[in-house]
């Protein structure tokens, strides 16, 4: 009987050992796949990621043709009022963190412990890291990962890197991502060459572009473009 239990006990403990080792071989092969990933994408521009494949089945579903609208521009060639628009509008606290505005986090989690809607209190490098990386979505795993990801790209990217990569990939319209995919479309022209004003209403689409856009913008649109507008004023030069 103590020669059974002692068996059992063996083997409870072997099964034990060998999910503790595959768990920790697992967690260093997704450490190491998510660091060369993110190294790789420094240099590397996303050629799709997974928001625009999950749109396209989305569109797919609907009865309506696949459509992946994007141009990448350098950094250095877009317009200086796309980018000021975008850190006036989504983080004017950009160039000062390290990936995450902690304020905005407190807010966040004082809304979301009242019972509300989960919201993020997002910077533009955790939105960089979500677009990029991650799938939509506002569970909580989600946002551990983003976190994560958030991490690495502010210690493997420059802050140019990452806003270069957010203006470039985020989701802009049904379909359309970037910035020049925005500007050809709600304007006829390069986003090289976008003015304060146009720019301003690009990004006041941000939170939601699938309903808002700048073709017809309701007065609550008009009101945060004016909002970015009185930011970029203030904003002065980005100083990267």
């Amino acid at each position: 009987m103590a020669k059974s239990r002692s068996t059992k006990s063996k083997t409870k403990q072997s099964f034990l050992k060998r999910i503790t080792n595959i768990a920790t071989k697992v967690f260093i092969y997704f450490l190491l796949v998510s660091v060369i990933w993110v190294i790789a994408l420094r240099f590397i521009n996303p050629p799709i990621t997974l928001l625009m494949v999950l749109r396209n089945i989305e569109r797919k579903a609907d009865g309506k043709p696949f459509k992946t609208e994007k141009k990448w521009v350098k950094f250095a060639d877009m317009s200086d009022n796309m980018k000021r628009a975008a850190v006036s509008a989504e983080d004017q606290l950009f160039l000062k963190h390290i990936g995450f505005d902690m304020k905005a986090i407190e807010k966040a989690f004082a809304s979301n412990a009242k019972g509300k809607k989960i919201k993020g209190g997002s910077t533009i490098s955790q939105q960089t890291a979500k677009n990029v990386f991650l799938w939509p979505g506002r569970s909580w795993i989600r946002k551990g990962f983003e976190a994560y990801f958030t991490l690495l790209i502010e210690l493997f990217w420059s802050k140019e890197r990452i806003l270069e990569v957010y203006l470039n990939v985020i989701e802009m319209g049904d379909g359309i991502y970037g910035a020049e995919a925005a500007a050809q479309e709600y304007y006829g022209k390069s986003c090289t060459k976008l003015t304060k004003r146009q720019a301003a209403l690009i990004a006041s689409c941000f939170p939601n572009p699938r309903r808002w856009t700048p073709k017809n913008a309701t007065p609550y649109i008009r009101h945060r473009q004016y909002l970015i507008l009185k930011n970029m004023n203030r904003l002065g030069p980005l100083d990267f």
